[in-house]
């Protein structure tokens, strides 16, 4: 039930749809009224772009503007003079300072893990940066990467946070942002790619929807099972074939989680994000000899059943803990609405509490059930004069 109960949650969070003010650039004005000859709405971020083009020079003049994710965010615009994705570009980046001032940067932008501020490999100047209406504008004249050459590779950007040293954090990888790139015909306006941003998302979601059920609410639900059912004398061996069903089943959704996120690492070259990717393997490995300690279990009574139990124990409560920590960085990597994490936080409380009800109640049970023992008179002579004296 908790793992249906997150499920709709997510649900309902991926397909309402979120309201946006629409605009359009041909509404836009600039100080001094400069006019640029060519705008675009752009397709994703509530993005827009205005040039002039100076075939003569070989040179654009632009304003990209566009909604950062936060107030204190930053936005992007680059050109990529080698391919379609965001390896490779040259990139503009406006934000606030620490003083209070708009600034634009330059960043070299060779890989994903590797962002250098810098000179470009084309030449730029009149950079300049505002902020007007929750929107970033930046300014700048740009030398065209290939003489006489007026398509452009073009990628553009939204984040969340800047450090106190200028430099932009993570972006989020929904939809919009993954499919914030294309190709830009300065003469004609027309823009075309960047069409596998969904495809990706998707993926994306089916993979942290599979393991939040599996490592993060079936597995802690199947150790809870066999903790507190087995209490009860009644329960046995029921609470070992439920116990069983809800690991294996977890099992199988989290495997399936696993080979998602590998598919999804071997399409995204140059995205790295390795402690969630260690915690992933040591939780599979770690799941996978829980699982096979059901079929490898001693009978009650064995001289190995006491090893036996520390080793299944043990694991169980790694997985629990692995799991639920993945799950958050998960959570952190893909930067969702605040809906997911809320609903997550929202179930794996209420396993908590009832975990602590529980544990609780148990032993209570376990007190009172020594008690009694201790009070029952034994079958020796001495046994019952003392049981009976005053």
């Amino acid at each position: 039930m908790a793992s249906f109960f997150m499920f709709c949650l997510i649900f309902i969070t991926l397909t309402v749809p979120q309201s946006k003010a629409q605009s359009t650039c041909t509404t836009q004005n600039f100080t001094n009224n400069k006019q640029y000859d060519h705008c675009n709405d752009l397709p994703q971020l509530g993005s827009y772009l205005h040039w002039n083009l100076d075939t003569v020079n070989n040179t654009v003049s632009i304003v990209f503007i566009a909604p950062p994710a936060t107030p204190d965010g930053w936005v992007s615009w680059a050109i990529n003079p080698t391919a379609d994705g965001m390896v490779g570009s040259q990139a503009l980046v406006g934000y606030k300072a620490t003083n209070g001032n708009m600034a634009v940067d330059t960043y070299n932008i060779s890989s994903y893990s590797d962002f250098t501020k810098g000179k470009l490999a084309f030449d730029v100047w009149d950079k300049t940066c505002e902020y007007q209406d929750g929107m970033i504008r930046i300014f700048a004249t740009i030398e065209l990467p290939v003489n006489g050459e007026t398509t452009v590779n073009q990628v553009w950007q939204v984040g969340g946070r800047v450090s106190s040293g200028g430099f932009p954090a993570q972006h989020a990888f929904q939809a919009g942002n993954l499919a914030s790139k294309g190709s830009l015909d300065l003469l004609s306006g027309e823009i075309s790619g960047g069409g596998d941003g969904n495809s990706k998302t998707k993926k994306r979601n089916i993979h942290g929807i599979l393991n939040a059920i599996s490592w993060g609410i079936l597995f802690p639900l199947g150790i809870m099972i066999a903790r507190y059912l087995r209490t009860f004398p009644a329960a046995d061996p029921t609470w070992f074939y439920i116990h069983g069903f809800l690991q294996v089943s977890a099992y199988a959704i989290g495997v399936a989680g696993w080979a998602t996120g590998l598919k999804l690492g071997s399409e995204s070259k140059g995205v790295r994000y390795s402690s969630h990717r260690n915690i992933g393997i040591a939780l599979f490995c770690l799941a996978t000899l829980q699982v096979l300690a059901l079929f490898f279990r001693p009978k009650k009574g064995h001289k190995i059943r006491f090893y036996w139990n520390i080793y299944h124990h043990g694991t169980g409560y790694a997985v629990i803990v692995l799991g639920i920590l993945n799950v958050f960085k998960g959570l952190q990597i893909l930067s969702p609405a605040g809906n997911w994490k809320t609903a997550y936080i929202i179930v794996i409380s209420s396993l908590g509490l009832t975990a602590l009800v529980l544990e609780a109640f148990t032993w209570i049970i376990v007190f009172k059930r020594k008690s009694r023992k201790a009070s029952k008179p034994s079958t020796n002579g001495q046994a019952k004069e003392h049981s009976t004296a005053p």
